[in-house]
């Protein structure tokens, strides 16, 4: 048995657009149901929501074989956690916050085998099925997409300098935590916060990266994607319940004599 290739990883190497859905609910139910619905990748959140290694298993098995992409965020650039996640089969990360180019290069490390890195070594686990794909360890660091997440003015600033770290894959831009540190806390389709991502955005793909964010107007998400992003998440589970359920409550109210 050989380890798959990563579509995903090949798919903004070569720059083809990749349409994403942000996973909060921490269900593997939920978690097959958006798979199926054909998005690209979706991202299976550790940071801002109650999931642990075991919800994270549930999703990675609920997904497997949809042809969606599950990229997995962890809630700090944690070297123990992110080693329990590729024993998992996680095939890509997220970082958040990441500050500076060191700390690209730790989140990098953290993925690595010695003497490139201090991932420690496990020799049966989900990530090789269990000790059968034969060239695990010579293709897991050529296969695996290590996304890093921008999200201060400090971090856009040296945006070039942490894209442009060996083994970083691309760089995901969070707008809600941007647009707070410009002072403008929950303002996230700020003109403002925008012209800063979008120049930063350029400045990464100048160094051949490829560029992600969120966002949850899907007019937006397709200019982006029109407008150079690689990767875009465009809605997230919770909010798609949130508002579908809200809509339909009152959609039935309206009809009511």
């Amino acid at each position: 048995m050989q380890l798959a290739q990563n579509t995903f990883k090949r798919a903004i190497q070569s720059g083809e657009p990749q349409i994403g859905l942000w996973v909060s609910m921490c269900s593997n139910y939920g978690a097959e149901v958006v798979a199926t619905s054909g998005y690209d990748w979706a991202l299976l959140d550790m940071e801002h929501s109650p999931s642990d290694m075991s919800t994270v298993l549930g999703q990675l098995q609920a997904m497997m074989g949809s042809g969606t992409i599950p990229m997995v965020r962890p809630p700090w650039n944690d070297a123990v956690l992110v080693k329990r996640l590729l024993d998992l089969g996680a095939p890509a990360l997220l970082y958040p916050m990441i500050q500076s180019a060191e700390e690209a290069r730790q989140a990098v490390a953290a993925t690595r085998y010695p003497p490139h890195g201090i991932r420690g070594v496990a020799l049966t686990h989900r990530g090789n099925s269990f000790g059968r794909a034969s060239d695990y360890l010579e293709r897991i660091s050529e296969e695996l997409c290590v996304i890093v997440q921008v999200e201060t003015r400090a971090a856009l600033a040296a945006v070039e300098e942490i894209a442009a770290v060996d083994g970083v894959d691309g760089v995901f831009f969070g707008p809600a935590d941007i647009s707070a540190d410009f002072g403008k806390l929950g303002q996230t389709m700020d003109d403002e916060v925008w012209v800063a991502i979008r120049e930063a955005a350029v400045k990464v793909r100048g160094v051949g990266k490829p560029a992600g964010t969120l966002v949850t107007d899907p007019a937006f998400a397709s200019e982006l994607l029109n407008d150079g992003f690689s990767f875009v998440a465009c809605g997230t589970d919770v909010g798609l319940l949130a508002r579908g359920a809200d809509n339909l409550l009152a959609t039935v109210k309206s009809k009511l004599v």
